[in-house]
């Protein structure tokens, strides 16, 4: 049985992550030990960020501020003025040539139908999550995208808007990927600072990356001594060996 609480520990020590990884799921049913969010919210983003203290269930009345999400989230049963409210927001950003006609049927929507989607503590969660993400800065995004290139056999894609898209993209493909965000979820979440991106992994891979990150950032953390102690000494006019280089590094 996969102990989640040590996988996220895992990773939050590996990367030196600032913020938890968040552990998001899919029911088909309302899970009955889970409790319900109370709240409300401008866009389901802003559950990612509710997630990293808390587990609670949404669905699709809690998401309908954000008729976008409602959209790539495939929300069972949206309310009557859902479409009104899509085409609405659509109408607005074409008209700003935000997104073009072409680029919003190429916006990933989950393709199996969401009823409740849990958000909490990858380190609270009891099964596998579809998804866990990650909140990392450009250097802790270095190691991510090295170990997602192993254990995907692929160079993982960064999307942009809008940034909820990110989910059916993983949940779809069963690959990871990088989101850099969109303008409304780095309004929504305090935590998306411009120096700050978003991975999101599929859960059933997640023992497999967080290996490799393990490895990885081992790796990073020796080579970067022995970059950062070659550039001293090629700056003090020396012309050292890789050799030396490499002494020195684990000197």
């Amino acid at each position: 049985m996969t102990r989640y609480p040590q996988l996220a520990d895992q990773l939050t020590d590996s990367l030196a992550l600032a913020m938890p990884p968040v552990a998001v799921t899919l029911y088909d049913s309302p899970p009955t030990t889970i409790p319900h969010f109370d709240g409300v919210v401008p866009a389901g983003c802003a559950f990612w960020q509710a997630g990293m203290t808390k587990t609670f269930a949404t669905s699709t009345a809690d998401h309908e501020l954000c008729a976008i999400g409602v959209h790539t989230h495939h929300l069972s049963k949206p309310s009557d003025s859902f479409q009104g409210e899509l085409q609405e927001t659509l109408k607005a950003m074409i008209g700003l040539d935000y997104v073009r006609d072409e680029e919003v049927a190429a916006i990933p929507v989950l393709q199996r139908e969401a009823r409740y989607i849990v958000y909490g503590p990858l380190s609270l969660a009891d099964k596998a999550p579809d998804v866990v993400l990650l909140f990392a800065h450009s250097q802790q995004g270095l190691i991510i995208s090295e170990a997602v290139q192993r254990v995907d056999r692929g160079i993982p894609p960064a999307l942009g808007r809008p940034a909820c898209a990110v989910i059916p993209h993983v949940v779809n493909g069963g690959t990871a990927a990088l989101s850099l965000g969109c303008c409304g979820a780095r309004a929504y979440l305090d935590g998306l600072t411009d120096s700050v991106a978003l991975w999101a992994l599929p859960g059933g891979k997640l023992e497999d990356y967080c290996r490799e990150i393990g490895t990885l950032a081992n790796a990073n953390k020796t080579l970067t001594t022995f970059h950062a102690r070659r550039r001293h000494d090629v700056e003090a006019g020396e012309h050292p060996s890789v050799r030396q280089s490499l002494d020195r590094a684990f000197a």
